[in-house]
Parts: structure tokens; sequence; C-alpha cells
């Protein structure tokens, strides 16, 4: 019994029959629902379907806003709802989102599908690893949760490397193939939700009975007193920002024209795009290889470091050098992600609204990145990525200067201090057990 509770990865009983239920349904959800074969060709789709670049790219504006304004509802619906019910609602509104542009290849079509993919992936984006997270944990597998996550990914990763070089063969044979399949790949997401079982014991797998206006506002009420109670939850979200921004705009926004600047050439984008998703691929699903010398906290720390001493090197190296670079950002944003959102997790306090929690930290990333991107379009309108590479670098550096002198001031070591019931967590306690308070840990031993 100590072996199995050592939470050490790989050490003790494996996961119970239902837990390997969950974490196989998790990876199936994850990957169909957000395979979205369109990724690749949406902005030559649409210039296609006569749109203009600024009719284009303001649907993207309006896309951030409107999934920021979701996050705020859905997280709330998700703690009233379930997060299972919330998560079958996501895949339904994905289905149907995916299908809009077929039914409609005008601006109002593209806006709608947008719009409804907002409204999709804002229901989803916390249920889903809130119900991941309590399911392990009713089933006594907290430390299967961070593999479970990085494996999820690294899936949905790898899927859009065998699918994504198929598109344009497929487009040949039907034009609005990509969106049909994305809306195919959406149903079979929500087959994987259907099938995952009941969470007994575990406010978010199920609806709460006292519902209503008052209800939700009293979650929301609760979301926010957490957040301002607790400055090591404050903290962790606050930190995220920089791993979350870092990779959204390299990896969409400044992807073509780093490869572009450095003379790389439109038919080898394709190839250099599969190189970066193997990379993260294989880190995603591998956190655990990070040396457990330092604690979860400070490896996101590290990484983002990793991240934007890459961004400042790619004004330096030639296209070669750039490709290496862009793989090892890679490699960090896939090693980050699961640790950083595991730290969210152990940072929420039992019985808080976790999924409404996990939605306010998707809306501070989504609404830095929103910001960013307007700040990214001046830059390369004025003709200055190299500038805003190294500017994008030591605003991270700045950042994460001041985490670490709010992250050792007194109140939040006390805090920490009382999460652990000890200063420092003991030999053997598995990379990111950190941020578990005692409380959570002694729930998580008692029967039920």
């Amino acid at each position: 019994m100590r072996a199995a509770r050592s939470g050490r990865p790989g050490a003790g009983a494996g996961p119970t029959d239902t837990a390997r239920r969950i974490i196989r349904l998790n990876y199936g959800f994850q990957l169909l629902f957000n395979l979205l074969w369109w990724m690749p060709v949406f902005y030559a789709y649409q210039k296609a379907a006569g749109l203009s670049d600024g009719q284009i790219f303001g649907i993207q504006s309006i896309y951030y806003v409107a999934f920021c304004l979701f996050e705020i509802p859905t997280g709330l619906i998700a703690d009233r709802i379930g997060a299972r019910n919330c998560l079958r609602a996501g895949a339904v509104v994905m289905t149907a989102a995916n299908l809009a542009p077929v039914v409609s290849a005008s601006y109002t079509g593209f806006l709608v599908h947008f719009l409804a993919i907002a409204a999709g992936r804002s229901l989803t984006s916390g249920a889903a690893s809130a119900y991941l997270y309590d399911g392990l944990r009713a089933e006594k597998g907290d430390e299967h949760y961070l593999r479970a996550e990085g494996t999820a990914r690294a899936l949905g990763l790898a899927a859009k490397v065998v699918c994504w070089p198929l598109v344009g063969p497929l487009m040949s044979v039907a034009h609005s193939a990509p969106y049909v399949l994305s809306a195919a790949g959406a149903a079979g997401s929500l087959a994987c939700v259907v099938a995952l079982p009941r969470l007994a014991g575990s406010d978010g797998g199920e609806p709460k009975a006292d519902g209503g206006r008052g209800a939700f506002l009293r979650d929301a009420g609760t979301a926010l007193r957490c957040v301002a109670s607790s400055r090591w939850l404050a903290l962790v979200m606050v930190q995220g920002v920089a791993v979350f921004t870092l990779s959204r705009i390299c990896q969409v926004n400044l992807f073509q024209p780093i490869l572009l600047d450095h003379g790389i050439a439109e038919a080898s984008h394709g190839g250099v795009m599969a190189a970066m998703t193997v990379a993260e691929a294989v880190a995603a699903a591998r956190p655990q290889w990070l040396s457990r010398r330092l604690p979860p906290v400070a490896w996101v720390s590290v990484l983002s470091l990793a991240l934007a001493g890459a961004l400042a090197a790619m004004t330096f190296g030639g296209p070669w050098a750039v490709v290496v670079l862009l793989c090892l950002f890679a490699a960090a944003t896939g090693f980050a992600y699961p640790v950083q959102r595991k730290l969210v997790n152990d940072a929420v306090p039992a019985h808080a609204p976790r999924a409404t929690l996990l939605s306010v930290e998707s809306i501070v990333d989504r609404a830095v990145c929103a910001l960013a991107a307007i700040a990214v379009g001046a830059y390369l309108s004025a003709g200055r990525l190299d500038a805003l590479l190294w500017h994008s670098a030591l605003a991270t550096l700045v950042l994460l200067a001041v985490f670490q002198l709010l992250l050792r001031g007194r109140a939040v070591r006390r805090e920490v201090t009382g999460r652990e019931g000890r200063p420092t967590p003991p030999e053997g306690t598995p990379a990111g057990a950190a941020g578990r308070s005692g409380t959570e840990r002694s729930r998580a031993r008692r029967p039920r």
C-alpha cells in the first residue's frame, strides 16, 4: 500500500479499470475534437470564397474576443451541469460549427463558423481537464494525471502530422472535405464523451442539484474569491501566460513570417511544421523526463526562458539554425503544457469550482494573446520582425523576474507551506505534488 501511494510515475499499482477507461476515452476525445483538418488551408479557403484580408483577420479578432467572453459562462455551466454534460454540449456545437462553411461559404458562414468554434472550445477547455483530474482522483490514480494529459496532447499532435499532408489531395476530390472531415471527427468525440463513466462522489463529473441563476452567481463569486484569496493560485495562473502567449504567437502568427524572412520557401513550410509537431508531441508525452531536482513551478519558468531564448536566437541563425530552434521551441512547449496544467489543477482549493477556475486561466491567457496579436501586426507592418522577437524575449524575462519576486514573498511562502504541511516535499514526492494541499491529499486517501 505504501508503494502504491508513492505517486511516482510507473511506481506501485497501475490504474484501475475505470481509470484506464477514462484515460483511453480522454485520448479519443482530445484527438478527434481537436483534429481540425481545415487548419492548414482555412486562409486560402476563405480567399477562394471571395473574402478579403481585412474580412479574414477581422473574423480572427472577433474569434479571440468571443472566446474570452464565452469562457466566463461556460466554466460556470460546467460546474453546474457537470463536466461530462458540458463536454457533450461542446462536441455537439463543434460538429455544427465545422459544417457551417459547407452550408454557406460566405463571410456570414465563416463568421458563424468561428463564433461556434469559440463556443465549442470554451465549453470543453476547462471541463475536459477537470473531468480527467477528478476522475483519476476518484479512482486514487492522481499520479497518472500528468502522463495522461501529456499523452493526450501528444496523440492529437501526431494525428495532425499524419492527416494534414492529406488535405491537399482530398480537396482536389471534394473542395469542402477538410470541413466535412472535421465535423466527422467532432461527432466521433461526442461518441467518446457519451461512453465516459459517471464520477461517483466527484463534484466535477455530475450536475449539481441547486441550479438556477443564483447558483451560477455563487459559483462565479466563489471562483473570484479563490483567485483573490490564494496568491499561489493567482501566481501559477499568471506564470502560464508566458508559455501560452509565446507558443501561440510563434507557432501560429509568426511561423510563416520567420521562415520567409530566412529564405525558406513556402513549399518547405509543411515539412517544418510537421517536424515541430513531432518534437512537441514527443515532449508532451514524456513530461516525466524533467528532472525532479527542480519543482514543477520552477520548470515552467525555466521552459518559459527557453522559449524566449529560442525566439531571440532566431535573429542570428541561418535557415537550418532557425528550423532547429523552432523544433526546440516546440519541444519546450510540449514539456511545459502538461506541467502547467497540473500545477493549476493542484493549486485549486478543495471543493472550489474547478472548471470555472480553469476557464478564468484561459480567459487571462487568451486576453493577453489577443493584445499580443495586435502588437505582432504592428511590428510586421513596420518590417520589424527581429525587434519583435527580441522585445518578446525581454518582456518574458521581465514577467518571470516579477513572478520570482512575488513567489518569494512571505505571504506566498506561508500559503505554500500551509498547503504542503511542511516547508519542502518529502523524498519521493513526484513532480507536481508540491502544489497539492494537505486537505486534498487527506481527502484523496479517505475512503469514498
